[in-house]
């Protein structure tokens, strides 16, 4: 156990809509949570850090050094540091995919489109954090009018081959503009479709405003829907990876820089 305590460390990552947790032992992945964020920024840290520690058998007393990050980092109580959420998504998403070089990061409440240098370093970004459209609320939101759940969401849109026009930026006029498409008899599919194409242009204004370069990254967990990756491949003509667990990817990043400042001591 001495030994754990020595290499053990976190990332805690908690976002407007989920928080997420990595701790590593000896640089691996011992164990990693996901938690809806809640009112409570505080306790819902300390909830997904504990599952985490459990998931790798250990204690908060063996974390050697913890890094937060997330727009809740500050409110994370037993953090030796902060960092910014983009940071350590590069961070995370190079450790997984050594050649990325743009990343896009999508998740509950913001967007981000990142580039990073062949050390995984941001050389430039741009962030979308001041409406939710384009980002997992955006979806949701959009589900609802259309009753549908998220996954059905999701698998209905590839099969719309008469996309609807969405020209709305705003989450209330798209939704309201989704209401007069569903009273013109619009299929789900083809609504569905309008708003995957309208979101992917959005986000691939901020990529190609940074620049894009081989290899394209999607993070966060909007990044776990297929068909809106389909449709940014298609908006910015490149192939897109998709980390295994990309909702992670903050976390992960936070708790590398975690595992760096502890070789240090």
């Amino acid at each position: 156990m001495k030994n754990e305590r020595r290499m053990s460390v976190a990332g805690i990552d908690v976002g407007a809509v989920s928080a997420k947790a990595v701790v590593l032992r000896e640089d691996k992945i011992a164990g990693s949570a996901i938690l809806p964020t809640g009112y409570d920024v505080a306790k819902v840290a300390k909830e997904v850090g504990g599952l985490a520690l459990a998931q790798a058998q250990l204690q908060m007393d063996d974390l050697r050094y913890v890094v937060g990050t997330g727009y809740g980092r500050r409110a994370i109580p037993f953090a030796n540091e902060v960092i910014t959420e983009i940071t350590c998504h590069a961070r995370g998403a190079t450790s997984v995919i050594p050649e990325a070089r743009t990343i896009i990061d999508i998740g509950g409440q913001d967007s981000k489109a990142i580039r990073v240098d062949a050390k995984g370093n941001v050389v430039d970004f741009i962030m979308n954090d001041k409406c939710a459209a384009g980002t997992g609320r955006f979806l949701e939101v959009m589900s609802r009018a259309l009753e549908l759940s998220i996954e059905e969401f999701s698998s209905l849109s590839r099969m719309g081959p008469n996309p609807c026009k969405i020209s709305s930026t705003c989450t209330v006029f798209a939704e309201s503009e989704i209401v007069s498409l569903r009273a013109e008899n619009k299929s789900r599919e083809d609504i569905i479709a309008g708003l995957y194409r309208s979101i992917a242009s959005r986000v691939g204004a901020m990529v190609k405003q940074i620049g894009c370069e081989d290899v394209v990254v999607f993070t966060g967990g909007v990044a776990k829907n297929k068909a809106l990756l389909r449709a940014l491949e298609e908006e910015i003509g490149h192939r897109i990876l998709v980390p295994g667990e990309p909702q992670i990817m903050g976390a992960l990043g936070a708790a590398l820089i975690a595992a760096r400042r502890n070789h240090c001591e």
